[in-house]
């Protein structure tokens, strides 16, 4: 992995000036809070819920958002990623929640989000077993299909313009701020790239404000502190029917939220450092919990679900700036918005045609994102076939033209949206091409020097049986000796003592997958470190790193993924 992010000015790990971080965090809580607003407003009113409850529920979004959002920039136990993620209320729980609402109410909304919350843990926890499902080919379709799903809430903001205001400032202030985001970002050099998106947008809201579309009698009613009245809703622990009912789509809509969080924390991954690294699959994890506990907050407060979104991976290829610092001002500033009502209507009251103009931009470098993200990954013929046919169908679905009438009802009307539309078919024909797949054979034993023999009669016994000459189980023996030795190497393994492996050996088309299993170290990614053999090469002599260069030399390809309890080393040899 060679650097390809040189344009990056602060990366993960590094802190930008402050009035860099707040201009930044200040356009990331502006879209994030937008649609927190809206969502909650939408399922609270659809639910039949009174004004007074309205207020609390986006009251307790918001600041729930806000808190989370600075959790996901710090690393906490297992939760957070350190990463800039922002947090939105999620969509995909609109049509159960207001379905929960409308026959239960309150507090049989926050028992179903409670409890399908608890899934969200579990996937944490246990992501390495999915690792077969949320693919990078699952979770590219995923990033690639959210921007379709939300083209037609922007084409409702960019007609989002009063009557009374003249009907040329709604295209007019969208123009205006797409091409100072494009020219800016495309023209300048230095800092004043980091601007673009900032200027952008006010240079838009003051075009829309010379035609009456910036509302400032938002602006001057709001009080400038505020706080709604308390509504909490207790839980509903009856379990009745209602709740198993219901409990179903709240359980697809927390799955949907999962694969959501995956996508998006390795797209942040992706665009935060300069030189390329594999991805930090703990990190991965750290996401979904926290995503979790978001959600768990959440139903306890007695509003929607939240879920991350990509914003922050659009706006760090955007301006060049991936900071985590940046996460915690936005949240910083989020979680404040809620307790001052006027400084919320500032943000509230920018033209809905320059917010359309801003998120077309920022999910047009989205769906790029998601497309690395596959492409990076190897495609073949199989992965591409999942890839189109996920796509096309995610597109049909949200566009009404595949069995209108049948969607709108199956499943609540949740696959009338493409994202979980074709995330649903691209899990599925992932499971297809696994079911009837090549048998693994299994090997357990532990990471010491004394397994060497019996690993190596386990390759050459797999090798004849495969129909492969003895060259080639020479071949495996070597790689396996190799890459032993290399976790062997790990100062996790030679502080924690002995650590159990399995070994799983699988033919794959002419070649074949080996997959070393351990108990997880803290060790170096074993995956950056192969991608940096070529770059020390004239640096460090050739006794440094021997085993594995040697592994490098005799493999096609290694990939290492690093979970909280589980390393997964994968290598790929061919004949």
């Amino acid at each position: 992995m060679s650097s390809d992010n040189s344009v990056l000015r602060y990366q993960a790990n590094e802190k930008p000036p402050l009035t860099v971080s707040f201009l930044l965090g200040l356009q990331l809580t502006a879209l994030s809070i937008s649609g927190t607003i809206l969502v909650t407003t939408v399922t609270m009113r659809a639910g039949g819920q009174s004004e007074a409850y309205l207020s609390w529920a986006v009251f307790a979004a918001v600041a729930i958002g806000g808190g989370i959002t600075i959790l996901q920039a710090l690393r906490f136990w297992r939760f957070g990623m350190g990463h800039l993620l922002m947090m939105c209320s999620a969509a995909v729980y609109i049509a159960v929640s207001i379905e929960a609402l409308r026959i239960g109410g309150p507090a049989t909304l926050a028992t179903l989000v409670v409890v399908s919350a608890l899934l969200q843990f579990v996937v944490s926890d246990r992501l390495s077993l999915f690792r077969r499902i949320f693919t990078p080919v699952v979770s590219g379709t995923v990033l690639m299909l959210l921007p379709v799903s939300i083209l037609s809430p922007i084409a409702g903001m960019l007609q989002d313009v009063p009557q009374a205001g003249a009907q040329i400032g709604g295209p007019l202030s969208a123009l205006v701020t797409v091409l100072i985001i494009c020219g800016f970002t495309l023209k300048a050099t230095g800092a004043i790239r980091l601007w673009a998106p900032v200027i952008g947008v006010v240079v838009g809201s003051l075009v829309g404000a010379l035609f009456g579309l910036y509302d400032t009698t938002r602006v001057a009613e709001a009080p400038w502190v505020g706080l709604p009245a308390l509504q909490f809703p207790g839980l509903d622990l009856r379990f009745g029917h209602v709740f198993w009912s219901l409990l179903p789509g709240f359980v697809f809509a927390a799955m949907i939220g999962s694969i959501r969080a995956i996508s998006n924390a390795i797209a942040i991954q992706r665009v935060s450092w300069r030189q390329s690294r594999a991805i930090e699959f703990r990190e991965v994890q750290g996401a979904i919990a926290t995503d979790g506990l978001g959600n768990v907050l959440s139903g306890l407060a007695g509003t929607v679900p939240n879920s991350s979104i990509s914003t922050g991976a659009s706006m760090a290829q955007l301006t060049g700036v991936a900071a985590r610092h940046v996460g915690i001002v936005a949240g910083t500033i989020f979680l404040s918005l809620a307790f001052l009502p006027k400084a919320l209507a500032v943000m509230l009251a920018i033209p809905g045609p320059v917010f359309a103009a801003f998120l077309f931009v920022m999910i047009g470098i989205l769906f790029i994102i998601g497309v690395q993200m596959i492409v990076q990954d190897g495609i073949d013929p199989r992965k591409g076939l999942i890839v189109g046919v996920s796509f096309l169908f995610g597109v049909a679905f949200q566009s009404g033209i595949v069995y209108p009438e049948f969607i709108s009802t199956f499943a609540g009307g949740a696959f009338k949206n493409g994202t979980t539309a074709g995330a649903s078919i691209a899990i599925l024909m992932t499971l297809l091409m696994k079911v009837g797949g090549t048998h693994s054979s299994r090997l357990e034993t532990v990471v010491e020097l004394s397994s060497l023999s019996k690993i190596s009669e386990f390759v050459q016994k797999f090798a004849s049986s495969g129909g492969w000459n003895e060259a080639m189980g020479e071949r495996l023996s070597a790689v396996c000796e190799e890459a032993l030795l290399t976790l062997i190497e790990q100062e996790s393994v030679k502080e924690s003592g002995e650590q159990k492996l399995i070994l799983l050996a699988k033919k794959d088309g002419k070649g074949v997958v080996l997959e070393f299993i351990t108990t997880s170290g803290e060790g170096e990614n074993l995956e950056d470190r192969v991608a940096l053999l070529a770059e020390q090469a004239e640096q460090y002599p050739i006794e440094e790193n021997l085993s594995l260069r040697v592994l490098q030399h005799l493999s096609a390809s290694v990939r290492h993924q690093k979970y909280s309890g589980v390393d997964i080393v994968t290598v790929r040899v061919e004949p």
